[in-house]
């Protein structure tokens, strides 16, 4: 079997590159990316057991990918991240990840690739004390343009049901570290900051705020067993190691780290809710995601210790 993973050398796609050997089913895979992010790094020392070819495209480009053939599965990376700078880039991130997901879903009709998308839980915005899988669209409330992209191809994937096989994961926030690794996220973020005695910047309405995290060891587990048991439903999963509040994230930076500084600030993504995210329906399906977000947590601070 054969893959290809678009946005390779990202915080994911790098994890997914550099692990790919461990998906059974898999024999050759086909890496992607543009290269804007100027990640060439992702692409160092990859381990000599995966057989991969690496292909310099811009997936959001019409045809970018027309001469890639035999393709059994696509795992979908490609695409502009950080929800916060998103407001800025707001017309850039909707045409260029848009156009990415249009691309690869017409590449995968084309030759019966089934693909596993990526999408956000983000995109929930119910203030409640749990959500799930079928929250009502009206408690759906991106606060994002990133988040709202996400929702949007959720709807395009739900109408192309009769055409592809798919299954979408809504990710919670990634911790941990890859080739790739990028500190825009959270808890990367705040390494990264507590690393360099930086202040740690908390949105004034987080800190005692539930998010969902996810370890990228449990996100490699997502692709692995969807693969490996051929699990596309045509469906939505949410995919997390745990719901922390940020203040739990920040005492587990302590354990590493003793001496942080924590700075409230203001932002146009803050509000005032708080939710746990449900991993009921993935767990119903046979698969347990309980990577320690402390483990990222310590492995990021190693990183950067002689800084």
């Amino acid at each position: 079997m054969n893959l290809l993973i678009t946005g390779c050398c990202g915080h994911i796609g790098s994890y997914i590159a550099q692990n790919v050997y461990k998906i059974k089913k898999i024999k050759k895979t086909i890496l992607v990316d543009n290269i804007k992010s100027n990640r060439f790094c992702s692409l160092f020392n990859l381990n000599k057991k995966n057989k991969l070819k690496f292909l310099l495209r811009d997936v959001s480009i019409t045809n970018s990918l027309n001469d890639i053939k035999k393709i059994d599965y696509v795992i979908h990376c490609a695409s502009m991240t950080n929800a916060e700078k998103s407001f800025s880039k707001k017309s850039e991130m909707y045409k260029n990840n848009l156009n990415c997901l249009r691309n690869v879903i017409k590449f995968c009709k084309k030759n019966n690739s089934k693909l596993i998308h990526l999408s956000s839980t983000s995109v929930y915005g119910k203030q409640t004390k749990i959500v799930d899988e079928n929250c009502e669209k009206k408690y759906l409330k991106p606060q994002s343009p990133y988040a709202d992209i996400k929702l949007i191809e959720e709807r395009m994937l739900k109408k192309m049901s009769k055409e592809l096989s798919y299954i979408t994961y809504r990710f919670g926030t990634i911790s941990g570290v890859s080739s790739g690794i990028r500190f825009h996220t959270a808890v990367n973020k705040f390494c990264f900051n507590a690393a360099i005695n930086e202040n740690i910047n908390v949105y004034k309405t987080a800190l005692h705020q539930y998010r969902p995290y996810l370890s990228l060891r449990d996100a490699f587990k997502v692709f692995k067993f969807s693969i490996e048991n051929d699990f596309f439903k045509n469906d939505i999963f949410n995919a997390l190691s745990g719901n922390y509040t940020v203040d739990q994230i920040l005492k587990k930076i302590k354990k590493y780290k003793k001496n942080i500084k924590i700075k409230l600030v203001s932002s146009r993504i803050m509000n005032q809710l708080s939710y746990h995210v449900s991993d009921k329906k993935i767990n119903n399906a046979g698969l347990y995601l309980n990577s320690k977000i402390d483990l990222d947590i310590k492995e990021t601070i190693k990183l950067l210790k002689n800084i």
